[in-house]
């Protein structure tokens, strides 16, 4: 990264970060994007077993490993302010709180998923797809989780296509391993969804391999030596790095564990409307790949700027990024209405399922332009590592307001299991407001002094 010292050059550089973050993003997505994809082409029960072990899954990874992406901020501002030396000893400290965070989620899962979906009227079939498939994801946190603080660090220095290239061998090798443990391919033991979850555990064991690699031999990374001469876990460093990181990880969880917990909520309306809106969710969370990778991006660049005390450039990254954002939203809104019967078409054979995902895709057409607006909004004040009073806001707004708006109208209208999305609507609209406002008063504060 270098300075800029117009528009035009502030753009190219915000293209430069965010592209490889994007293709980096959608290879990651992919990994549960053909999960679920190829789990549906293989049957409904299936189907609806990885979507409700996702939905307890996605939000408690997420959530997590949302607290090592502080490593982005930190090290950013840090190679902004020339303070490179300070460098090694965070990422080595994000490295042991990763490792915590693992065997910390293992457990849970080991221990409580079971207990936590007995509360669930599930068919036996969903119920042990279910269950094991959250057990196969879970032999592959430690190098999950590793990797998401090694990540944090290789995009703090601006190497976005590093990660990108990481990405990219990733996809690949989880389909493979799909199609063998799926559907039991070249004498491969056919697992169905259960196979889905053991192919994403291997798929993350073979990427930090890659990762490790790369950081250890490569430049700029190996300039750092991060895996030589270990430091002792440092308390104070890894209370920093939570201090920032346990806010973004609360925000991040409270925004995609109403999408579980909307997942969770429609089991009362059977198996068909469980599989229709998991396509829905899982096509729309693959187009928000792009708001969510300028949101890194504006992070990493407005941190930069902040280190190097340029406020002026910070602010103008975060409303640049804002703007580049709605403007891909509009396209994506199009592709959801407008094509919204061959996306179902593409995950299931079945008609009463293709019927119901295209009206959920209609509805997911209409939250892109707020999605677009409140991720680089977070992104930003990430960078300027305002991160506590925004997650405060993100509980507000996607958990007082969206979740029980959309309980209350599927409750008590005639809108059913859409009343669940129209309230993910309002939440995410409250989101979008809330937060640009909090981003203008931090600009005005600084301004101010």
């Amino acid at each position: 990264m270098y300075e800029t010292e117009t528009k035009k050059g502030k753009m190219k550089m915000l293209l430069k970060i965010v592209f490889p973050i994007l293709v980096t993003q959608v290879a990651m997505f992919l990994v549960t994007f053909f999960d679920i994809y190829m789990t549906a082409r293989y049957g409904t029960d299936d189907l609806a077993g990885v979507s409700i072990g996702s939905s307890f899954w996605v939000p408690v990874y997420i959530g997590l490993a949302g607290i090592l992406m502080s490593i982005t901020p930190i090290v950013a501002q840090l190679m902004g302010a020339k303070k490179k030396d300070q460098v090694k000893d965070m990422v080595q400290q994000g490295i042991y709180l990763a490792l915590l965070l693992a065997v910390a989620v293992f457990f849970f899962f080991l221990f409580g998923v079971d207990w936590l979906l007995g509360f669930m009227e599930l068919e036996p079939t969903v119920y042990e797809v279910a269950s094991e498939y959250i057990f196969a994801m879970s032999l592959g946190l430690i190098p999950l989780f590793v990797y998401s603080a090694l990540r944090s660090y290789i995009d703090a220095l601006g190497s976005t296509r590093i990660s990108m290239f990481i990405s990219l061998i990733s996809a690949p090798i989880n389909i493979l391993f799909n199609y063998l443990l799926i559907f039991g391919n070249f004498g491969f033991p056919e697992l169905g969804g259960i196979g889905a979850g053991y192919a994403s555990a291997i798929t993350y064991w073979l990427v930090l391999f890659i990762v490790v690699w790369i950081v250890r031999t490569k430049k700029p990374f190996a300039s750092f030596a991060i895996f030589k001469g270990w430091a002792k876990p440092a308390f104070s460093k890894i209370a920093e790095i939570s201090r920032i990181g346990i806010p973004i990880g609360i925000s991040i969880f409270a925004e995609t564990s109403i999408f579980s917990a909307v997942t969770l909520m429609m089991s009362t309306y059977g198996t068909i409307t469980i599989a229709a809106h998991q396509i829905a969710i899982n096509f729309t969370s693959l187009l928000y790949m792009l708001p969510l990778s300028i949101s890194m991006g504006a992070t990493i660049l407005v941190g930069f700027e902040v280190g190097a005390k340029r406020f002026h450039d910070a602010k103008q990254y975060s409303w640049l990024s804002v703007g580049a954002a709605i403007g891909f939203s509009f396209v994506s809104a199009c592709i959801l209405f407008f094509m919204r019967e061959q996306i179902a078409a593409l995950y299931s054979d079945d008609p009463a399922v293709i019927t119901l995902a295209v009206q959920f895709l209609v509805f997911a057409a209409l939250f892109q332009l707020s999605d677009a607006i409140q991720a680089p909004v977070q992104g930003a004040l990430r960078g300027y590592k305002d991160v506590n009073i925004t997650f405060i806001m993100a509980l507000i707004s996607y958990w007082v307001i969206g979740l029980p708006v959309g309980y209350l109208l599927a409750r008590y209208t005639d809108f059913e299991a859409f009343g669940f999305w129209i309230g993910l609507i309002a939440g995410l609209t409250a989101g979008a407001i809330t937060l640009s406002i909090r981003l203008n008063m931090i600009q005005k504060k600084i301004a101010a002094q």
